[in-house]
């Protein structure tokens, strides 16, 4: 991408031998960025007439202007900007998982009710993943209110992919961990039973990871939530792979299913969640690609501003794989409704959930009183 041009102020001419036409033809995209043009005339930007926060890597126009009322970023998401597809790109998605979800809770014909203790897990899990959705339409749409709401609305953008990140855990907690055979020695990998004829004793790890799952994830949550509030601000030069990364963290509280499928016959045992478990972790690899290679935009910029970036792809995927991550949550909520354990409380769950809503309001609290991570122009 071009190195970054530095605004001219309202008092700087053209170079050398330009008319005062031509100065003033120049400037004009700047007025129109400071709101001094008519309503009806506010063309899209380039990336050289918006203020460097706003600039994404090789996309080099379709900007929209700052400030912009709420109504204005509202009327843009009909109008090709290249924040369009970014919001539809996970509002449609919204519409899908807010649709499932009812059909869980309230049509799905079981005799537990909605409010049935059994289903809290099954709760935070779906309020993370409306709520991811609904803060990345958000954060897309008024982006371009102020900076200081620019930041706000990704920080909480960021926090919300935390929350879901700690839902899922709740779910995996009481409906994949009790339904997984690590613990019986018979449904073993025939590989692993008669070429390395290993004996695995797995009662001592699968008990740790049972007490200590849920504080290490919420540490987690609340660590990327900073480290990627941290990574808007100038010293950071590789923030979208700070960001990719410090997410990929909390997938690690799925290892007891990624044990199962390596030592134990679980396509055999359940194929639904074999088949749904990695072909979750197929999508996120390839939305983690586009989210940090910035292609194609990278190969052709300006080609790709409006359709086709790698923001919209890395949307794409993402909805892909937390769809896969629904249908085996809901297969292992069925297993866990057949035999119900322990009923999962109150404290364990929704508390759980609230306390880190608590954590993570402080966490973006304390960035944004902090003018170093708002001064980013």
């Amino acid at each position: 991408m071009p190195r970054r041009l530095q605004p001219r102020s309202a008092g700087t001419k053209g170079p050398p031998g330009t008319t005062a036409a031509a100065s003033e033809a120049a400037s004009r995209p700047h007025a129109l960025a400071s709101g001094d043009s008519p309503a009806s005339a506010k063309p899209l930007l380039r990336w050289d007439e918006v203020p460097d926060d706003f600039v994404e890597c090789f996309i080099l126009s379709g900007y929209r202007r700052l400030p912009c009322t709420a109504q204005e970023c509202l009327a843009s998401v009909l109008k090709p900007t290249n924040e369009t597809l970014n919001f539809w790109t996970h509002f449609i998605p919204l519409l899908l998982f807010l649709s499932k979800f009812c059909r869980l809770f309230f049509l799905s014909g079981r005799d537990v009710p909605f409010h049935h203790p059994w289903l809290l897990p099954l709760w935070c899990y779906a309020s993370g993943v409306l709520l991811t959705f609904a803060m990345s339409c958000t954060a897309h749409v008024f982006s371009c209110l102020s900076l200081r709401l620019r930041a706000a609305f990704f920080y909480l953008d960021y926090a919300s992919i935390s929350y879901y990140g700690f839902g899922s855990t709740v779910a995996y907690y009481y409906y994949l961990l009790p339904g997984l055979s690590l613990l019986d020695a018979r449904v073993m990998t025939p590989y692993v039973q008669q070429r390395l004829g290993w004996h695995v004793d797995c009662t001592g790890l699968i008990a740790a990871y049972r007490a200590l799952v849920l504080p290490v994830a919420f540490v987690l949550a609340v660590a990327c939530t900073v480290a990627c509030c941290k990574s808007r601000t100038d010293w950071c030069s590789y923030p979208f792979a700070l960001r990719t990364f410090v997410f990929v963290m909390p997938l690690s509280m799925a290892c007891p299913i990624m044990l199962e499928s390596w030592l134990f016959d679980l396509r055999g045992e359940n194929p639904t969640l074999f088949v749904h478990f990695y072909r979750r972790y197929f999508w996120l690899v390839v939305a983690a690609f586009f989210n940090v290679s910035k292609i194609p935009e990278r190969i052709q910029p300006g080609l790709f501003d409006i359709i086709g970036h790698s923001h919209q792809l890395f949307h794409i995927f993402t909805f892909l794989s937390i769809y896969d991550q629904v249908y085996y949550v809901e297969e292992g909520l069925r297993q866990f409704l057949k035999e119900p354990p322990d009923a999962p409380t109150f404290l364990g769950t929704v508390g759980y959930m609230l306390l880190l809503v608590v954590c993570l309001g402080l966490v973006i609290k304390k960035f944004l009183n902090n003018a170093e991570f708002c001064s980013k122009k």
